[in-house]
Parts: structure tokens; sequence; C-alpha cells
């Protein structure tokens, strides 16, 4: 899915302000600075309560110091905005590590919510200092994933409400930041039919890796790609209409004119057609009326506002 075909190509590079994943730093080493005692009431205790900060009690002189140093300035960057380190030299400002009763370095303090919550002393491996960030910020990539479920939300309602560039754009910069991300693949690719580009859409959604081949999302829109090409082949809906006007009961007319009535949007119409097969004859092609309306809820998804009314029809109808 490139070249010049896709007018939506542009969106991968852009990310909307609503969809700017995980935290940067204002200026390079943002994640980490050096404070003084003057300044720890706003460098730690206000900033922890956006997010967990930690505090390096070390001194010029402390060889340990010079070893965990790297490490932990290493760790702390690559978590990007998770947690801020913030580094304290005891020799200058040794009122606060004896507040806190510190009595050897180097010596690293988490504060979370305006308190010191943990720490540990000495210059510890690298992959500890990840197990002691993740248990105060959470896993790696848990903010992002939390970002990225919010943004395909909001890309959703855009294209549910007829913004399709505007669902092109948010479902492009997901995309731009997790690309194997199945759901905005199958956003982007009914952004595509949406725009009547149904082979581009198609050429999207060939030759994927399995594990996103097999997602629901991407089935769902492969079988809406079936559903379209299928109708174009169901003849004029006029005359499905005319015949439906003469005899209500020619159920073969009615089930193709609810499959036309599909791929044009109009789902409320279309099950409804389809549910009055039902009503009427259910051994027509074998109960094929409630087998495509199936189809239909597959691909509308389950909390579709057309798939939560035909099923509650479909259920009085069965149950009543």
């Amino acid at each position: 899915m490139s070249g010049n075909d896709n007018p939506y190509s542009n969106s991968y590079g852009q990310m909307s302000a609503s969809a700017s994943f995980g935290a940067a730093p204002t200026a390079a080493g943002g994640y980490i600075k050096d404070t003084t005692t003057a300044t720890f009431a706003k460098d730690v205790i206000e900033e922890s309560r956006n997010q967990p900060v930690l505090v390096d009690f070390w001194a010029p002189w402390c060889g340990p110091c010079k070893q965990l140093t790297p490490v932990i300035e290493k760790v702390v960057n690559e978590a990007e905005g998770r947690v801020k380190l913030v580094k304290m030299n005891i020799d200058d400002h040794p009122s606060i590590a004896g507040q806190l009763g510190i009595q050897s370095i180097p010596a690293v303090i988490a504060f979370v919510g305006g308190r010191p919550a943990d720490g540990f002393m000495g210059a510890v491996p690298e992959s500890q200092i990840r197990e002691f960030i993740d248990r105060f910020a959470g896993p790696a990539g848990a903010d992002q994933a939390a970002e990225i479920e919010a943004v395909l939300k909001e890309a959703d309602e855009l294209l549910v409400g007829g913004d399709v560039n505007g669902a092109a754009q948010l479902y492009g910069a997901v995309m731009q930041a997790d690309p194997d991300n199945a759901k905005a693949l199958a956003g982007m690719a009914n952004c595509m039919i949406a725009a009547n580009q149904h082979e581009q859409a198609r050429e999207a959604l060939t030759e994927l890796p399995e594990t996103i081949a097999s997602d629901a999302a991407i089935q769902a829109v492969l079988k809406k790609l079936e559903q379209i090409e299928e109708a174009r082949k169901l003849g004029d809906p006029v005359a499905l209409e005319q015949e439906l006007a003469n005899d209500p009961d020619a159920h073969e007319a009615r089930l193709k004119l609810a499959k036309i009535r599909n791929v044009e949007g109009m789902r409320d119409e279309a099950a409804d057609h389809l549910l009055y097969i039902m009503r009427k004859d259910r051994s027509f092609d074998d109960d094929g009326a409630r087998r495509q309306l199936l189809q239909f809820f597959d691909v509308w998804g389950f909390k579709d506002p057309a798939t939560v009314a035909a099923r509650r029809k479909l259920s009085a109808m069965l149950f009543s």
C-alpha cells in the first residue's frame, strides 16, 4: 500500500495533536536534571505528582556512583518519560539526604505522588534498575498502548461520522507508531473503501504475516470487500424494488436488495429485508437470510448500532 494511488499515503507521516504517542523531552537530556536544596521541592516533590521521579544521591569522590551513573541514565532515557531522574550532589547539598536518613551512596529513592515510595543503594545491575522503574511506572509500552487504543477509538468515530481524511490521519499515526497494528491497518483499508478505492484496500491487505492477516479486524474488511464485489453483480436495485412492490415475497430479490443496501451503508434497511424473509420463510435458501445476517454482523462489529438493533429484533423473533 504505497505509491501515488493512495491519497492517504501522506498521513502515514503525519500525527495530529491527539495522536502524539509517548512523552517527549523538551530538550536533549530532558528526562534527567540536577537539583539543589532550594529546587528540590519543585524538581522532585511537585514533579512526582506527574510521573515517578528517581532521586540519585551521589558525590564526586564516590566510585560506585560513577559506575551507576551511565547505567541509570541509559535506562531512564530509554523509558522516554515514564520516569524522570533528578541528581543531587550530597557534598554540595547534604540536608535532604540527611532528612531521608541516607548514610551511604549511591542511593536512589523513588518519589511518587509527592512522597518517597522505595529505593535502593549501590551500583545495581541494569536489569534491577529496569525492574525498579517498572514497579512504579508500569511495564514499558503500557502508556503507549493506552494512547493507541484511545486514538483508534477516535479514528473509528471519525470514520463513522464521515470524516474519512481525519480518520485516515489518525490510523496512519498509529501505523507509524505501531506498524503491525491490525486495527489501524483495517481502519486505513476502510478509509480507502469509503473513498471508493476498493482495489487499493485489497492490495493493502495482501501478503500480510499470518498473525496480522488472521486478526478479526482484517478479516472483517476482507469480508466487506467480498460483499461489495458480490453486490456489484446483483443487478439494479430500482428493478429489485419494483419486483418486491409487485410481489413482497420475492425472497431472492429481497436477499439481493439486502446485500446491495448493506454495501451502500444502509445497514438497518439491509437487516430489515433479511428479517422479513426469516419471518415469512425460514426454509428459503436453507435459512439463508439468517446466515447472511450473521455475516453482516461479522463485518459491522458487535457494538455497531445496526448490529445491536438487528440482534434485538432477531432475538425477539427466535425466542418469542
